[in-house]
């Protein structure tokens, strides 16, 4: 390697490679994208027994369109600091090329991108102050796992888009969850400094409405024969009721006696780890 770096020759081709013109990496990478997009799925209907790597074309092909899109905003960048339109462009071609090749490997990074967007553009629009429409991040993430899970019920009404339905449906719970537990830790404060100024207890109200919410998850994945919400809840719910031991108790027991009680919690769930997750103590309410 270190023979090749002093190749003056090869140095002058990688100085030519850094110095390439972003539009002409934006394009390069946007053509070779369409060309493993066609690849890949060419292969899952002639070699459909090879699914991993027909997937990891399709993810080469994921990749070099979001670099595509990173270089064509690098190359039109006026300074204005506003890149969520460019996230917004990535939902709106993930989505649409998921949809042409019924891709939910597509679809995931359309979601992914649709809370990247939602997250920048909505800290944009409050000019990167922490507070938007009164809602810290954790809370306009609450609102926004609430709006995705509920919009993957309407598409598993639709015959077009009822293959997306479970992917959605676990992405929505997924943000929904992880949102409902942060607010449940750092509340609605804006910044860690007013945060650390009071005691957890006072959050309590947002760690018992985190909770409420998983236990509804459970008791409707029991009713409905739904197992992601049952299982999201159940998990939820001990990573909440852990969290607060973590937050109540730390400071105030002897590390001892803090330790032995969540070995014998841990213990005492392995044993009856089966029965939990099966929830068969509210089997009656089915």
């Amino acid at each position: 390697l270190g023979s090749l770096l002093i190749d003056n020759s090869i140095l002058n081709y990688l100085k030519r490679v850094y110095d390439t013109p972003n539009i002409v990496i934006a394009i390069a990478s946007a053509v070779l994208a369409a060309w493993l997009y066609i690849l890949g799925f060419r292969r899952k209907k002639s070699l459909s027994h090879l699914k991993f790597s027909n997937e990891a074309i399709v993810f080469s092909a994921i990749l070099l369109t979001a670099n595509a899109i990173a270089y064509f905003g690098k190359a039109i960048d006026n300074g204005s600091g506003n890149f969520s339109i460019l996230i917004l462009i990535s939902v709106f071609i993930y989505g649409v090329l998921g949809y042409i090749f019924n891709s939910r490997l597509i679809w995931i990074f359309a979601l992914i991108s649709l809370g990247a967007w939602f997250g920048t553009e909505t800290g944009y629009l409050s000019r990167w102050n922490y507070y938007f429409l009164g809602m810290n991040y954790p809370l306009r993430f609450v609102l926004f796992g609430a709006i995705l899970t509920a919009a993957s019920f309407i598409m598993k009404v639709k015959p077009k888009l009822a293959h997306f339905f479970q992917v959605t449906y676990i992405a929505g719970m997924v943000y929904l969850f992880v949102a409902l537990w942060a607010l449940s830790v750092f509340g609605n404060f804006a910044s860690l400094e007013e945060w650390y100024s009071v005691r957890q207890l006072s959050l309590f109200y947002w760690a018992l409405t985190s909770a409420a919410v998983c236990v509804a998850s459970t008791v409707f994945g029991l009713k409905y024969h739904d197992d992601v919400a049952r299982e999201f809840g159940i998990t939820f719910l001990f990573l909440n009721l852990y969290t607060r031991y973590f937050e109540y108790f730390w400071d105030s027991w002897h590390k001892a006696l803090f330790f032995a009680v969540l070995a014998a919690s841990f213990w005492l769930i392995g044993r009856k780890a089966e029965k939990i997750w099966n929830v068969e103590f509210l089997t009656n309410i089915r």
